[in-house]
């Protein structure tokens, strides 16, 4: 079986979760004897041998991202060397044209479309080859929109995509229900196959934590909060911090401990500021390696406070690297993960509350840990891809009859 994978981002070049999870999941598609080619926008030079990478992008140019973050203006020089800067919307139109080109003298069985930047690449290549299209839902536009309407754009294709598609993969019921509401579609259209996370693959923490500074701060009784995640309004980092002031106040002793990077970030410096607990919370910017594996490694306990999250991966890397987690009720993560502590995105006190009471409980924190990562350990990349075979072959059956 012959895939045309679309996606947006992998890794190292990705700006959170739907990087990763299109790279572990095409890894484990990869294991079933599945032959796939993943198209981006832009040159990968990383080495991967389960599947073929190709750069959407025209002969004799090389893309340049720039930033280190998927969803960005592009830079491209010429072979005569000029330079050209095309904005999201120019690049989306490019790998539209080499999507098409790819689906016209390409041979697929199936073309499989990660969210929406890909959607009207796919819907082209559906229309010109007559294959299955199936749709991958990793966030929606009312998730990335913080609960509101959003860009009524991406809400069109969005609702294009998902009505054009033959078959859609939402990455968690909470994600399906979404679907449902704000597009109308039939729930008989939708299958949820779960994100999961590749236990073996992570890489191992070394013995001498990063931060120095919160190291030394925990010999002297200090307690970490961490947060890792893009400071948007999807994140909820507002929220946290209301919520760290009270924790604050009963535990003085804490520290909040923020990773990332957005267009929230000079703002929530600010509401820090305004809340007065600045000397409490440490904002890193955007970490990758061995900084972003010892983020959650320094904490006592995880948060994600997100007001609406399709599945959310990061309670699972902090579980890996041996710190519980905190996480809202409105993500799909909470449907996998029992042993954590839930909390509604709006419910400030009761953030503050249960925050509090891991920080101030060692037995509490070691016992959370020690149940969640029993649920940790059975999670499987392999679970998801074994879903998504079935679908390609029932879709790949209806075509033949």
């Amino acid at each position: 079986m012959k895939v045309l994978m679309l996606g947006w981002e992998l890794p190292p070049y990705n700006s959170g979760g739907l990087g990763v999870a299109c790279y572990q999941l095409c890894k484990a598609l990869s294991k079933k004897n599945i032959d796939i080619e993943f198209v981006l926008p832009y040159n990968h030079d990383e080495p991967v041998d389960f599947m073929k990478v190709i750069a959407a992008h025209p002969q004799g140019v090389t893309a340049i991202k720039m930033s280190g973050i998927a969803y960005d203006s592009y830079k491209y020089t010429f072979a005569d060397g000029h330079e050209e800067y095309l904005s999201l919307s120019e690049q989306q139109l490019l790998y539209e044209h080499a999507v098409t080109h790819l689906a016209k003298y390409g041979s697929y069985d199936v073309i499989h479309a990660h969210d929406w930047l890909t959607f009207r690449a796919a819907l082209q290549a559906r229309r010109l080859t007559n294959i299955p299209l199936i749709v991958h839902v990793h966030s929606v536009e009312r998730d990335r929109a913080g609960g509101n309407d959003g860009n009524p754009l991406v809400r069109e294709i969005e609702s294009l995509g998902l009505h054009m598609a033959d078959k859609i993969i939402a990455v968690s019921e909470h994600t399906k229900r979404c679907i449902i509401e704000d597009y109308g579609i039939p729930a008989s259209k939708i299958d949820v196959v779960h994100n999961s996370i590749d236990s073996q693959g992570l890489e191992p923490l070394d013995p001498t934590n990063a931060y120095h500074y919160l190291t030394a701060m925990k010999q002297q009784g200090y307690r970490v909060v961490t947060s890792i995640g893009r400071l948007t309004m999807q994140k909820n980092l507002p929220n946290l911090l209301h919520a760290a002031k009270e924790v604050i106040v009963r535990a003085p002793k804490t520290i909040f401990l923020i990773v990332g990077s957005g267009e929230q970030y000079f703002e929530l410096i600010e509401l820090a500021a305004k809340l007065g607990i600045s000397k409490n919370v440490i904002f890193t910017g955007f970490q990758r390696g061995k900084n972003w594996r010892d983020a959650y490694a320094i904490g006592d306990v995880f948060v994600m406070p997100s007001v609406s999250e399709p599945f959310g991966l990061t309670p699972l890397e902090a579980i890996s690297y041996g710190t519980p987690a905190i996480i809202s009720k409105q993500s799909g993560v909470s449907e996998v993960v029992m042993n954590c502590l839930k909390v509604d995105f709006w419910d400030v006190d009761e953030m503050a509350n249960k925050i509090t009471a891991v920080v101030q409980n060692d037995s509490l924190q070691r016992e959370l840990h020690n149940n969640s990562y029993q649920e940790f350990t059975r999670l499987s990349w392999d679970s998801s891809a074994h879903k998504l075979q079935a679908i390609y072959d029932n879709h790949l059956m209806e075509a033949v009859a």
